[in-house]
């Protein structure tokens, strides 16, 4: 896809700050006393930077050059090793934690989904925790999202107006089209995504079937455990013994 225009870059960590899931991420972090973590599709790092600790080693990986750009310029930047890629990018491994954090499950396809699982196990070794959210696709967000009325605020860059229109273009995918309408100079910046919504019942049988075992999925960042209704799940899983796959045959 094309990458980001650098102006929404900026105004990423407004729209998506640091909170409830963080602490949640960073809770696990230490609970599982992770020396090496791995966040996969970490966006401007955010995150990635506040899980570094002393003997701590973190790997933040991403396929957008301009959100990594931003990234690399945080401070402690320079304490996580930042790739460009996707997960067939990932090196530093094995990792005690993996971590995917702000639905970047759903912007996972496909085959590439199921690839992408298979290469995390092959980033694990037996007990790394695999930890990632993914909405219900029970509640239908994106038909409130195509319902909201244009928005507009003042940014660095002038009064933006902003507006979605979301449609079920086939069976738990959602395409998605955002538009920033940037007023002084009459700019639309148009980003097109296309959003797996996927099951519980589907993510789990993902999981198994890369060499994953689902210990929980929690239904909110309290970890209240998922009863189909909330609308967020959050997944915890393991890595099970032997290599990628080995489970799901014996």
């Amino acid at each position: 896809m094309a990458d980001y225009d650098p102006r929404i870059t900026e105004l990423y960590d407004t729209d998506n700050p640091d909170g409830p899931d963080h602490d949640y991420y960073r809770a696990l972090a230490a609970e599982t006393q992770a020396e090496r973590i791995l966040d996969l599709g970490c966006g401007t790092g955010l995150l990635t930077v506040t899980l570094v600790g002393e003997r701590r080693t973190v790997v933040g990986v991403d396929p957008s050059p301009v959100m990594l750009s931003y990234a690399r310029r945080r401070p402690e930047a320079g304490r996580v090793t930042w790739i460009d890629g996707d997960s067939s990018a990932i090196e530093g491994g094995p990792f005690d934690l993996m971590v995917m954090t702000g639905n970047v499950a759903q912007h996972i396809p496909g085959q590439q989904w199921e690839r992408t699982l298979k290469q995390l196990r092959e980033a694990a070794r037996p007990g790394t925790v695999l930890a990632f959210e993914s909405r219900n696709p029970s509640t239908r967000a994106w038909e409130k999202w195509d319902a909201e009325e244009s928005t507009t605020r003042q940014t660095p860059f002038g009064p933006l107006t902003e507006w979605f229109d979301a449609d079920e273009s086939s069976p738990g995918v959602v395409r998605l089209m955002s538009y920033a309408k940037f007023e002084q100079s009459q700019e639309v910046v148009v980003e097109k995504l296309e959003l797996a919504f996927r099951s519980a019942e589907q993510i789990s049988r993902d999981l198994s079937a890369a060499g994953f075992e689902v210990r929980a999925i929690w239904g909110d960042w309290t970890r209240e455990p998922f009863n189909g209704e909330q609308p967020l799940m959050i997944f915890e899983a393991e890595a099970a013994k032997g290599k990628t796959g080995e489970t799901a045959h014996g």
